[in-house]
């Protein structure tokens, strides 16, 4: 059984191409389908051609980060630079403690690093380990990773945009919201939501599946992006925002009086637009040191 569950966990414990293939299966599909129905539909019925684009040039910009996001370096701490990468940022004392050792990669630790044990390397500002892009999301990558995310809410935003649209042209030109049915008494009811809803799934069942699934991506994408905007506007990272949550368990430092508790401040923010900026133009090595 143990093995079996290994086994079952292995796509998440080491670094694996699964997720990415399944990442590009899936936006096939759903664009295969918008492609061959909604896309030929709207065109005859005279949507601008430039919405129906919009999810295709939304795609393209979502693919260019995606490559660019799993094939980057996401700042590997290695023992050529480990010593100039602990320079860059302070140590808090709370979350990150100078002097400890990474005993898998025997490199002294720089604040705000850590160890991923599915790529079996410290990475710098480690954010977390994303099994979509089949990399880590440090220093390095961490703008471009926002941008993936900000671009496949979009993507999937505009797609339930066009597909909705198309399907209320439809009940539009079909009147059917002025219409009545008959029950199986034979009785006369004006027609509700629950039956355009069932109408429309039989008319056009795929179409009405896709919106669905756009629809649920685009609500648990923004909810990740709005946290991910939070992270990026007040300096911190995935690890940082986990482990500052249990910071009330941390040990103390040798210099602090044992009755005392930790209290974890974020030492790292420095205003939202500087914040910002930081994303995507990460501290160059040695740059505290150039500045004293």
């Amino acid at each position: 059984p143990h093995r079996n569950y290994h086994s079952l966990l292995s796509p998440f414990l080491c670094r694996s191409c699964l997720f990415m293939v399944l990442h590009v299966a899936l936006q096939a599909a759903v664009f295969g389908e918008y492609t061959w129905e909604v896309f030929v539909y709207c065109w005859e019925l005279q949507f601008h051609l430039l919405l129906l684009l919009l999810p295709y040039l939304l795609l393209a910009g979502n693919l260019g980060c995606f490559l660019l996001c799993s094939r980057a370096n996401p700042g590997t701490v290695t023992k050529s630079n480990a010593a100039a990468l602990v320079q860059v940022y302070a140590y808090d004392g709370v979350l990150f403690q100078r002097g400890l050792v990474c005993p898998t990669c025997t490199v002294e630790k720089p604040a705000r690093s850590k160890h991923c044990s599915v790529c079996r390397t410290c990475v710098h500002r480690f954010d977390h380990h994303c099994v979509w892009v089949n990399n880590c999301i440090g220093a390095s990558n961490a703008g471009v990773f926002l941008l993936y995310l900000l671009s496949l809410t979009a993507t999937a935003g505009a797609l339930a945009a066009v597909t909705a649209a198309f399907l209320i042209h439809v009940l539009l030109l079909s009147d059917i919201m002025h219409s009545t049915y008959l029950d199986a008494q034979g009785q006369e009811h004006p027609v509700e939501i629950p039956f355009v809803i069932q109408h429309l799934f039989l008319t056009f069942p795929r179409i009405v599946f896709m919106l669905g699934f756009v629809i649920l991506l685009t609500l648990v994408l923004g909810g990740y992006c709005s946290f991910s905007l939070y992270l990026a506007l007040t300096n911190q990272t995935t690890n940082e925002w986990c482990k500052s949550r249990r910071s009330g368990g941390s040990p103390h430092l040798p210099s602090q009086p044992q009755d005392r508790p930790l209290v974890y401040k974020n030492i790292y923010s420095k205003g939202i637009w500087r914040n910002l900026k930081e994303i995507f133009n990460p501290p160059a090595v040695l740059e505290r040191k150039k500045k004293t």
